[in-house]
Protein backbone atom coordinates (compact mmCIF):
# COMPACT_ATOMS: atom_id res chain seq x y z
CA UNK A 1 0.00 0.00 0.00
CA UNK A 2 1.14 3.44 -0.69
CA UNK A 3 -1.02 5.55 1.35
CA UNK A 4 -1.62 4.28 5.42
CA UNK A 5 -5.25 3.50 5.99
CA UNK A 6 -7.42 6.56 5.45
CA UNK A 7 -9.85 5.63 8.59
CA UNK A 8 -6.59 6.15 10.61
CA UNK A 9 -5.59 9.16 8.89
CA UNK A 10 -9.36 10.96 9.55
CA UNK A 11 -9.17 9.82 12.93
CA UNK A 12 -5.74 11.69 13.61
CA UNK A 13 -6.96 14.77 11.65
CA UNK A 14 -9.94 15.06 13.94
CA UNK A 15 -7.97 14.48 17.48
CA UNK A 16 -5.52 16.80 16.56
CA UNK A 17 -7.74 19.43 15.12
CA UNK A 18 -10.23 18.76 18.83
CA UNK A 19 -6.57 18.21 20.76
CA UNK A 20 -8.82 15.22 22.61
CA UNK A 21 -9.25 11.47 21.88
CA UNK A 22 -12.29 11.63 23.74
CA UNK A 23 -13.59 14.40 21.90
CA UNK A 24 -12.46 12.66 18.69
CA UNK A 25 -14.37 9.77 19.54
CA UNK A 26 -17.34 11.51 19.93
CA UNK A 27 -16.83 13.07 16.79
CA UNK A 28 -16.22 9.73 15.14
CA UNK A 29 -18.80 7.78 16.90
CA UNK A 30 -16.24 5.18 18.08
CA UNK A 31 -14.28 4.76 21.46
CA UNK A 32 -10.87 6.60 22.62
CA UNK A 33 -9.14 3.36 22.53
CA UNK A 34 -10.31 3.25 18.85
CA UNK A 35 -8.41 6.54 18.16
CA UNK A 36 -5.54 5.92 20.22
CA UNK A 37 -4.91 2.85 18.39
CA UNK A 38 -5.58 4.56 14.60
CA UNK A 39 -3.13 7.01 15.92
CA UNK A 40 -0.74 4.72 17.10
CA UNK A 41 -0.77 2.73 13.71
CA UNK A 42 0.00 5.76 12.17
CA UNK A 43 3.27 6.90 13.99
CA UNK A 44 4.38 3.18 13.31
CA UNK A 45 3.75 3.84 9.69
CA UNK A 46 5.59 7.35 9.62
CA UNK A 47 8.16 6.21 12.28
CA UNK A 48 7.52 9.78 14.42
CA UNK A 49 5.66 10.76 17.43
CA UNK A 50 2.68 12.73 16.10
CA UNK A 51 1.44 13.06 20.17
CA UNK A 52 2.53 13.06 23.52
CA UNK A 53 0.84 11.16 25.95
CA UNK A 54 1.23 12.76 29.24
CA UNK A 55 -1.10 10.31 31.26
CA UNK A 56 -4.81 11.49 30.40
CA UNK A 57 -4.01 14.47 28.65
CA UNK A 58 -2.23 14.55 24.95
CA UNK A 59 -0.75 17.13 23.00
CA UNK A 60 0.17 16.74 19.12
CA UNK A 61 4.00 17.32 18.32
CA UNK A 62 5.43 19.65 15.64
CA UNK A 63 5.32 16.99 12.92
CA UNK A 64 1.55 16.42 14.02
CA UNK A 65 0.24 19.61 13.44
CA UNK A 66 2.30 19.53 9.73
CA UNK A 67 0.59 16.47 8.75
CA UNK A 68 -2.77 17.21 10.14
CA UNK A 69 -3.25 20.85 8.14
CA UNK A 70 -2.75 18.91 5.46
CA UNK A 71 -4.87 16.28 6.35
CA UNK A 72 -7.29 19.24 6.89
CA UNK A 73 -7.18 20.63 3.76
CA UNK A 74 -7.37 17.20 2.00
CA UNK A 75 -10.82 16.07 3.60
CA UNK A 76 -12.41 19.36 3.25
CA UNK A 77 -11.63 19.17 -0.30
CA UNK A 78 -13.46 15.63 -0.56
CA UNK A 79 -15.87 16.83 1.21
CA UNK A 80 -16.57 19.33 -1.41
CA UNK A 81 -16.58 17.41 -3.75
CA UNK A 82 -18.91 14.90 -2.59
CA UNK A 83 -21.38 17.51 -1.81
CA UNK A 84 -20.93 18.99 -5.08
CA UNK A 85 -21.34 15.63 -7.08
CA UNK A 86 -24.00 15.04 -4.88
CA UNK A 87 -26.33 18.14 -5.25
CA UNK A 88 -25.70 19.26 -8.98
CA UNK A 89 -26.26 15.83 -10.17
CA UNK A 90 -28.80 18.21 -12.49
CA UNK A 91 -26.18 20.62 -13.20
CA UNK A 92 -24.75 21.52 -16.50
CA UNK A 93 -21.25 23.65 -16.31
CA UNK A 94 -20.70 24.84 -20.06
CA UNK A 95 -18.12 27.52 -21.34
CA UNK A 96 -18.98 29.61 -24.17
CA UNK A 97 -16.95 32.21 -26.06
CA UNK A 98 -18.05 35.31 -25.03
CA UNK A 99 -19.42 36.53 -28.42
CA UNK A 100 -21.53 33.52 -28.91
CA UNK A 101 -22.94 34.06 -25.50
CA UNK A 102 -24.05 37.62 -26.07
CA UNK A 103 -25.63 37.49 -29.28
CA UNK A 104 -27.17 34.41 -29.25
CA UNK A 105 -26.57 31.70 -26.44
CA UNK A 106 -28.05 33.61 -23.91
CA UNK A 107 -31.43 34.44 -24.86
CA UNK A 108 -31.23 30.21 -26.12
CA UNK A 109 -30.83 28.97 -22.63
CA UNK A 110 -33.87 31.44 -21.20
CA UNK A 111 -35.99 29.98 -22.84
CA UNK A 112 -34.65 26.76 -22.18
CA UNK A 113 -34.80 27.46 -18.56
CA UNK A 114 -38.46 28.09 -19.31
CA UNK A 115 -39.01 25.35 -20.49
CA UNK A 116 -37.24 22.72 -18.28
CA UNK A 117 -36.92 22.61 -14.96
CA UNK A 118 -33.42 20.31 -15.13
CA UNK A 119 -30.83 20.40 -16.13
CA UNK A 120 -29.73 23.56 -14.66
CA UNK A 121 -27.42 25.59 -17.41
CA UNK A 122 -24.54 27.40 -15.21
CA UNK A 123 -22.51 29.28 -18.21
CA UNK A 124 -19.02 31.21 -18.12
CA UNK A 125 -18.62 32.98 -20.79
CA UNK A 126 -15.01 33.15 -21.46
CA UNK A 127 -12.60 35.22 -23.98
CA UNK A 128 -10.71 32.15 -26.00
CA UNK A 129 -8.26 33.67 -29.22
CA UNK A 130 -8.23 29.84 -30.07
CA UNK A 131 -11.45 27.91 -28.22
CA UNK A 132 -9.92 25.02 -26.54
CA UNK A 133 -11.01 23.22 -23.16
CA UNK A 134 -9.19 20.49 -21.01
CA UNK A 135 -11.85 18.80 -19.01
CA UNK A 136 -9.52 17.26 -16.78
CA UNK A 137 -8.57 21.02 -15.64
CA UNK A 138 -11.58 22.96 -16.02
CA UNK A 139 -14.79 22.66 -13.68
CA UNK A 140 -16.86 22.13 -16.78
CA UNK A 141 -19.44 19.63 -18.67
CA UNK A 142 -19.48 20.59 -22.06
CA UNK A 143 -18.58 23.36 -24.44
CA UNK A 144 -19.17 25.53 -26.95
CA UNK A 145 -16.04 25.96 -29.50
CA UNK A 146 -15.35 26.88 -32.76
CA UNK A 147 -13.08 24.63 -34.67
CA UNK A 148 -13.03 22.40 -37.24
CA UNK A 149 -14.84 19.25 -34.78
CA UNK A 150 -11.64 18.09 -33.47
CA UNK A 151 -10.84 18.76 -29.77
CA UNK A 152 -8.62 16.00 -28.78
CA UNK A 153 -9.38 12.65 -28.76
CA UNK A 154 -10.79 11.82 -25.36
CA UNK A 155 -14.04 14.34 -26.34
CA UNK A 156 -16.88 14.26 -28.41
CA UNK A 157 -18.58 16.68 -30.25
CA UNK A 158 -21.84 18.08 -32.43
CA UNK A 159 -21.56 20.65 -35.22
CA UNK A 160 -24.75 23.49 -33.97
CA UNK A 161 -23.57 25.79 -37.07
CA UNK A 162 -20.94 26.81 -38.90
CA UNK A 163 -18.75 29.86 -39.50
CA UNK A 164 -19.63 32.17 -42.53
CA UNK A 165 -18.00 35.59 -42.53
CA UNK A 166 -19.45 39.03 -43.95
CA UNK A 167 -18.80 42.77 -43.74
CA UNK A 168 -21.14 44.41 -42.06
CA UNK A 169 -21.45 48.24 -41.21
CA UNK A 170 -24.06 50.57 -39.71
CA UNK A 171 -26.90 51.65 -42.38
CA UNK A 172 -24.88 55.28 -43.01
CA UNK A 173 -22.05 53.66 -44.20
CA UNK A 174 -23.75 51.53 -46.48
CA UNK A 175 -22.92 53.25 -49.96
CA UNK A 176 -19.91 54.22 -49.02
CA UNK A 177 -18.45 50.82 -47.78
CA UNK A 178 -19.96 49.31 -51.00
CA UNK A 179 -18.05 51.69 -53.92
CA UNK A 180 -15.22 52.76 -52.17
CA UNK A 181 -14.16 49.92 -49.26
CA UNK A 182 -10.36 51.07 -49.40
CA UNK A 183 -11.42 54.34 -48.11
CA UNK A 184 -13.21 52.91 -45.06
CA UNK A 185 -12.05 52.23 -41.59
CA UNK A 186 -11.73 48.68 -41.43
CA UNK A 187 -12.38 46.91 -38.18
CA UNK A 188 -10.78 43.44 -37.29
CA UNK A 189 -12.28 41.25 -34.85
CA UNK A 190 -8.46 39.56 -33.58
CA UNK A 191 -4.85 41.04 -33.63
CA UNK A 192 -3.79 39.05 -36.89
CA UNK A 193 -6.53 40.32 -38.82
CA UNK A 194 -7.29 36.94 -40.12
CA UNK A 195 -10.97 36.89 -40.55
CA UNK A 196 -10.58 40.34 -43.43
CA UNK A 197 -7.47 38.39 -44.93
CA UNK A 198 -9.55 35.39 -45.23
CA UNK A 199 -12.40 37.28 -46.93
CA UNK A 200 -10.46 38.94 -49.29
CA UNK A 201 -8.89 36.16 -50.59
CA UNK A 202 -11.51 34.37 -51.06
CA UNK A 203 -13.95 36.86 -52.97
CA UNK A 204 -10.95 38.29 -54.82
CA UNK A 205 -12.42 41.76 -53.96
CA UNK A 206 -9.95 45.26 -53.42
CA UNK A 207 -6.51 43.16 -54.05
CA UNK A 208 -5.30 46.65 -53.57
CA UNK A 209 -6.70 47.10 -50.01
CA UNK A 210 -4.11 48.23 -46.78
CA UNK A 211 -4.86 45.64 -44.47
CA UNK A 212 -1.91 47.21 -42.02
CA UNK A 213 -4.24 50.13 -40.95
CA UNK A 214 -7.88 50.05 -38.91
CA UNK A 215 -9.21 49.52 -35.81
CA UNK A 216 -8.33 46.42 -33.60
CA UNK A 217 -10.02 44.36 -31.25
CA UNK A 218 -10.48 41.24 -29.25
CA UNK A 219 -13.87 39.76 -29.89
CA UNK A 220 -16.49 40.13 -32.91
CA UNK A 221 -18.88 41.27 -30.04
CA UNK A 222 -16.16 44.31 -29.97
CA UNK A 223 -15.91 44.67 -33.50
CA UNK A 224 -19.34 44.82 -34.22
CA UNK A 225 -20.40 47.12 -31.56
CA UNK A 226 -17.70 49.72 -33.04
CA UNK A 227 -19.49 48.75 -36.34
CA UNK A 228 -22.64 50.05 -34.89
CA UNK A 229 -21.41 53.31 -33.88
CA UNK A 230 -20.30 53.87 -37.07
CA UNK A 231 -16.59 53.24 -36.61
CA UNK A 232 -16.30 51.48 -40.29
CA UNK A 233 -16.56 48.26 -41.70
CA UNK A 234 -15.96 45.09 -39.47
CA UNK A 235 -16.17 41.27 -40.43
CA UNK A 236 -18.57 39.30 -38.94
CA UNK A 237 -20.07 35.78 -38.27
CA UNK A 238 -23.41 36.17 -40.32
CA UNK A 239 -25.39 34.11 -38.17
CA UNK A 240 -24.22 35.90 -35.09
CA UNK A 241 -25.01 39.04 -36.67
CA UNK A 242 -29.02 38.17 -37.45
CA UNK A 243 -30.41 40.63 -34.74
CA UNK A 244 -28.69 43.35 -35.42
CA UNK A 245 -29.72 43.11 -38.89
CA UNK A 246 -32.83 42.39 -38.13
CA UNK A 247 -33.55 45.36 -36.07
CA UNK A 248 -31.54 47.39 -38.77
CA UNK A 249 -28.65 47.76 -36.40
CA UNK A 250 -25.74 46.92 -39.33
CA UNK A 251 -26.48 46.46 -42.57
CA UNK A 252 -24.46 44.42 -45.01
CA UNK A 253 -22.82 46.20 -48.24
CA UNK A 254 -21.47 43.34 -50.01
CA UNK A 255 -23.51 39.76 -50.25
CA UNK A 256 -20.63 37.38 -50.27
CA UNK A 257 -20.36 35.35 -47.27
CA UNK A 258 -17.70 32.91 -46.92
CA UNK A 259 -17.10 29.55 -44.96
CA UNK A 260 -14.23 29.92 -43.14
CA UNK A 261 -13.91 25.49 -42.71
CA UNK A 262 -15.03 25.67 -38.91
CA UNK A 263 -17.86 25.84 -36.66
CA UNK A 264 -19.54 26.14 -33.52
CA UNK A 265 -19.39 22.79 -31.39
CA UNK A 266 -21.05 21.47 -28.71
CA UNK A 267 -17.88 19.36 -26.72
CA UNK A 268 -17.94 16.85 -24.12
CA UNK A 269 -15.81 14.30 -22.63
CA UNK A 270 -16.23 10.77 -23.56
CA UNK A 271 -18.18 9.04 -20.78
CA UNK A 272 -19.54 12.26 -19.18
CA UNK A 273 -21.33 11.21 -16.02
CA UNK A 274 -23.85 13.58 -16.92
CA UNK A 275 -24.54 12.18 -20.33
CA UNK A 276 -28.34 12.03 -20.69
CA UNK A 277 -28.07 16.08 -19.70
CA UNK A 278 -25.76 17.12 -22.07
CA UNK A 279 -27.87 15.36 -24.87
CA UNK A 280 -31.19 17.31 -23.40
CA UNK A 281 -29.00 20.90 -23.84
CA UNK A 282 -28.05 19.49 -27.10
CA UNK A 283 -31.36 18.69 -28.73
CA UNK A 284 -32.32 22.31 -27.44
CA UNK A 285 -29.61 24.04 -29.23
CA UNK A 286 -29.82 22.30 -32.14
CA UNK A 287 -33.40 22.91 -32.48
CA UNK A 288 -32.51 26.88 -31.70
CA UNK A 289 -29.98 27.43 -33.99
CA UNK A 290 -29.80 30.89 -36.11
CA UNK A 291 -31.48 30.52 -39.29
CA UNK A 292 -30.32 32.15 -42.34
CA UNK A 293 -31.29 35.67 -43.30
CA UNK A 294 -34.16 36.27 -45.25
CA UNK A 295 -31.75 38.24 -48.11
CA UNK A 296 -29.58 37.39 -51.27
CA UNK A 297 -26.80 36.12 -49.90
CA UNK A 298 -24.01 34.35 -52.16
CA UNK A 299 -22.55 31.55 -49.68
CA UNK A 300 -19.02 30.83 -51.25
CA UNK A 301 -18.07 27.44 -49.62
CA UNK A 302 -14.37 25.73 -48.77
CA UNK A 303 -13.99 25.30 -52.38
CA UNK A 304 -15.04 28.96 -53.84
CA UNK A 305 -18.41 26.96 -55.20
CA UNK A 306 -21.49 29.10 -54.75
CA UNK A 307 -23.34 27.27 -51.94
CA UNK A 308 -26.85 29.47 -52.55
Amino acid sequence: MSLPPLYALRAFEVAARLNSFSKAAEALNITPGAVSRHIRTLEIWFDCELFKRQGPRVEVTEAGRVLAAQLNEGFRSIEWACRAFKSENHLLRLKAPSTLTMRWLLDVLSAFRDTHAKPTIEIASVWMDIDTVDFSLEPYDCAILLGNGYFGEATESRLLFSEWLIPVCAPALHESARQRLTQCCLIHPSADRRDWRRWLRRTGFFPELDMSSGIVFDTLEQAGLAAMNGHGVAIADLHLTLEALDNGLLTLPFREAIATGDGYYLVWPKNALRKKNIEILLNWLCDNIPVSPDVNIHYLDADNKRAD
